[in-house]
């Protein structure tokens, strides 16, 4: 499984985002399995991750957005 392109397609689906723990429970793996491709993933500025609460909120970056 190639997890960072399942999670991009996760939340194209789930256009409001979805928590680290909830994209994991979608894609099957254990949470920091996942934080490693989320934090690669943004640095590429594919996705945004935004702090609520306790929760990291992750979504799809807009085409043409920046930092």
């Amino acid at each position: 499984m190639d997890i960072e392109n399942e999670a991009l397609k996760v939340l194209k689906e789930n256009t409001s985002g979805l928590t680290i723990l909830e994209l994991a429970d979608f894609l099957k793996v254990h949470r920091h399995t996942l934080t490693k491709y989320i934090y690669k993933l943004e640095g590429e500025e594919r996705i945004r991750v935004r702090r609520v609460g306790a929760a990291k909120l992750c979504c799809l970056a807009e085409v043409g957005e920046s930092r």
